[in-house]
């Protein structure tokens, strides 16, 4: 019975997490796509870079060094099509969320404990 607790509280934060990307995005606090997503973290407008768990091993390393080195969180999360139907828009490799207060509800609900300051999966 704990087994079936555990997996429907991990469903549903999961589409807590898409929920508030999906508000996020209506209010114009995301940049989507490897490019908008490297000049948010390199301009200094990101709060927070989720990264799709299908997005290839380059892109992972790409985006987890280039968070560490500007100390921006990252998580690898969901994957393509999920990020994209929760934007609106078609699948979706990575984003940034560029407003501190969706960042901060983003990070509580994913539980980022990663292997350092900066990064989780």
């Amino acid at each position: 019975m704990k087994f079936w607790k555990r997996r429907w509280d991990s469903l549903e934060n999961n589409k807590g997490i898409l929920n508030l990307i999906g508000l996020a995005t209506k209010a114009g606090r995301t940049a989507s796509g490897e490019f908008s997503t490297e000049k948010a973290v390199k301009t200094g407008k990101a709060f927070l870079v989720i990264v799709s768990r299908e997005a290839s091993d380059n892109t992972k390393k790409k985006f987890a060094n280039m968070c560490t080195y500007y100390e921006v969180p990252i998580c690898i999360f969901g994957n393509k099509e999920e990020l994209g139907r929760a934007m609106g828009k078609e699948m979706r490799t990575s984003l940034a969320v560029t407003d501190q207060g969706f960042a901060k509800a983003m990070v509580k609900k994913l539980n980022l404990n990663g292997g350092s300051k900066y990064e989780s999966e």
